[in-house]
């Protein structure tokens, strides 16, 4: 009975320690993401055009913006990050929680959108009726998105005061 009791406690502790605050480290891929964002959003055209080595033809490319948002890599910042913003609600010093999970939620919206114009204008050029024109439409689609993105964490930081 006494060893049941043990394990049960060793389970809950377990469980504490995984839903406690974020660590410092957690919230730093949140500031580390934004800036990688806005890096993105400057350099849009650089970012998602890809050329030839040799001189060929140069290419839109909607990978990058994929990688940005944290959707290609588990070493990305904003990889899973809303398991990060999950934490937020066991941290004491929040200014105003409501912001905060409007602000997260507003996230979450913008990177599937973002990420969903991405995807489809990879095949954009190969569509029956697609062109590069049609690659260019949704890639500015997916811009749009990654704006509001940006928008969101720029919030987040603010009422978490990172």
């Amino acid at each position: 009975m006494a060893f049941a009791t043990i394990l049960s406690n060793a389970n809950v502790d377990a469980a504490s320690a995984k839903a406690g605050a974020p660590t410092k480290a957690e919230l730093d891929r949140i500031k580390i993401g934004y800036e990688r964002l806005d890096y993105l959003l400057k350099n849009w055209d650089e970012v998602t055009t890809t050329c030839r080595d040799n001189g060929g033809e140069c290419k839109r490319d909607a990978q990058p913006v994929r990688a940005y948002l944290g959707l290609r890599s588990t070493t990305d910042p904003l990889f899973q990050i809303e398991k990060v913003f999950d934490k937020v609600k066991y941290m004491d010093d929040i200014d105003d929680l409501e912001i905060f999970f409007s602000a997260s939620e507003e996230w979450t919206s913008a990177v599937t959108m973002s990420n969903s114009m991405a995807f489809i204008s990879q095949f954009g050029e190969y569509n029956p009726s697609g062109g590069k024109e049609e690659v260019l439409k949704y890639l500015n689609e997916s811009k749009k998105q990654v704006i509001i993105a940006e928008s969101s964490l720029k919030q987040i930081i603010g009422v978490l005061n990172l």
